[in-house]
């Protein structure tokens, strides 16, 4: 599968999530964790990890 198909889907995938009722949130959890998970920083990725779970519990 090319990179640019993969965008494609990701990109699909992103305005799902960001149409949803907490989509906004589900996008900055994830961000929070990516970005914490990539410069090891536990604090970073507690934050995006708990915002998640939290959503998870409430859907």
């Amino acid at each position: 599968m090319s990179k640019n198909a993969l965008l494609h889907i990701g990109l699909a995938i992103a305005d799902q999530v960001v149409k949803s009722p907490y989509g906004a949130l589900v996008m900055l959890a994830l961000f929070f964790l990516g970005v914490g998970i990539q410069a090891r920083n536990r604090t970073c990725a507690y934050v995006g990890a708990v915002v998640l779970v939290l959503l998870m519990t409430q859907a």
